[in-house]
């Protein structure tokens, strides 16, 4: 069987897991959580990274920070990962889903300012596949409007617009590392915070919702419970297990561009029948996922079943969030529901991991050819 998804480990990870249990210091927020915030700070030109227990904690922390009020509305794609709404939702947001663009599954950046209204406070993207939204015109309509912007990057790490890491264009970005992504420590994501002025609500939030690290920095003479907020950290352990990876991010980045690089290659004189993934100009993207898009629902119900025949694992996701119990709940669709919902059940994602060899690969490419032929 040619599985969807292996997570990722390389065995570097072994060594500091090791050092970690070793060291007697395993809960969170130490050595290696440092560490890996550094790296991410340095990587990807940010002012400050927060490790956190997933990406949705993540997003938990970026609309606390945003300070909410009930009934304030923030502008979202339907198309996205149920904790990108239910963070807001948490904070008793009304939420505003817009269409999609149908070439890169991202909101359509075309669709936002109609949907601004006098309680509109914040714009939410979601950078599908690793690939980014187009973050120009959302800054512009940001600005204009004087909004918060919040990228849910939790595809995105080592993805760049116009030279610039994804979740670092606006005011937070979320980064994830479930064991479905590039980089994983299992369960766990990061907070890009841009602005130094966020920087101790956010350390009071992520600590319990304390001044511990006020304390710590000697900015106050004992800690004490100052606002809402949670434990947000994950183990050392964890820690020490996902910075064996990002010491090797560009190894790992370009070994999975190259698997993305033999798909396209191999499917593009289907591309009469499917249609293969773009990437705008301006756009690096990770390699985080090759998917297809087939004529209709029907018709990647048999192409899944007929892979599945031959011992290859296929997979779609997202069912769109406004036609959901809960988006019907907590939201509206502004404006006409062209492209969200057709293109998502034409959507397939196909297996792409580390080290998905080259006769894998060649394999799920030659079954596909089989099927339309």
């Amino acid at each position: 069987m040619i599985k969807f998804n292996i997570p990722l480990h390389l065995g570097t990870e072994d060594t500091y897991v090791f050092e970690a249990i070793q060291s007697h210091r395993i809960g969170g927020d130490g050595p290696f959580s440092q560490r890996c915030t550094q790296w991410m700070k340095d990587t990807l030109n940010i002012q400050n990274v927060i490790l956190t227990t997933s990406c949705s904690t993540a997003l938990d922390m970026s609309a606390m920070l945003c300070a909410f009020k009930p009934g304030d509305e923030v502008i979202l794609p339907s198309f996205t990962f149920p904790t990108t709404a239910s963070s807001l939702a948490h904070q008793e947001v009304q939420l505003v889903f817009v269409d999609i663009r149908p070439d890169t599954m991202n909101i359509d950046e075309t669709k936002i300012e109609a949907a601004i209204t006098s309680k509109t406070k914040a714009i939410m993207v979601m950078h599908y596949a690793g690939v980014a939204c187009e973050m120009d015109t959302i800054m512009k309509i940001a600005k204009k409007y004087q909004l918060y912007v919040i990228e849910d990057a939790a595809q995105g790490l080592m993805s760049t617009y116009k030279g610039k890491a994804l979740g670092t264009l606006g005011d937070f970005g979320t980064i994830s590392f479930h064991e479905t992504k590039n980089y994983t420590m299992g369960e766990g994501g990061a907070l890009l915070i841009k602005d130094e002025r966020f920087n101790d609500k956010a350390d009071n939030i992520k600590d319990s919702g304390t001044d511990r690290q006020g304390f710590l920095k000697g900015k106050v003479s004992a800690y004490s419970w100052v606002e809402l907020g949670s434990s947000y950290m994950p183990s050392e352990l964890s820690a020490s297990y996902l910075y064996g990876q990002l010491t090797h991010a560009q190894i790992v980045n370009q070994n999975r561009l190259e698997t993305w690089a033999l798909y396209y290659a191999g499917l593009s004189n289907l591309k009469d029948k499917i249609e293969l993934p773009f990437i705008p100009e301006a756009c690096v993207h990770n390699a985080h996922m090759f998917y297809i898009k087939c004529k209709d629902e029907a018709e990647r119900t048999r192409l899944i079943a007929y892979l599945k025949q031959n011992n290859i694992q296929a997979v779609f996701h997202y069912i769109p969030l406004h036609s959901s119990k809960a988006g019907l709940t907590y939201g509206r669709f502004h404006g006409e529901d062209i492209y969200t919902t057709q293109e998502s059940l034409r959507l397939l994602r196909l297996p792409l991991y580390y080290n998905l060899t080259k006769q894998d690969c060649d394999l799920v490419i030659q079954k596909i050819q089989d099927f339309y032929r």
